[in-house]
């Protein structure tokens, strides 16, 4: 299973990749900063200088219908925001 599950493209990660060159990531939640590292630097050929994560709990949803009460959960998961070196872009639209 790959340690990248998918690039988070919002307008404060946006904001984030012109000033200050970091980029945000949803990852496995096994995966440590040493994998996840590894898999940015093989996958976009850019090197990093450090790695946060941070892990979101799911929660519990309920929604009222006409018929019933539906409830739910949402998903967990670990989340990465990667800087990397001064020079080094990521492009997530290259390959559209």
């Amino acid at each position: 299973m790959s340690v990248l599950i998918k690039p988070l493209i919002t307008e404060k990660m946006t904001e984030l990749s012109e000033k200050r060159n970091q980029y945000g990531f949803v990852v496995d939640r096994t995966a440590n900063k040493v994998e996840i590292r590894k898999a940015i630097e093989e996958q976009y050929n850019v090197s990093v200088t450090s790695i946060n994560t941070m892990v979101y709990a799911g929660k519990n949803k309920k929604r009222f219908t006409k018929s019933a009460i539906l409830n739910g959960r949402t998903n967990h998961f670990k989340k990465a925001i990667v800087t990397v070196a001064e020079g080094d872009v990521i492009d997530f639209y290259a390959n559209i």
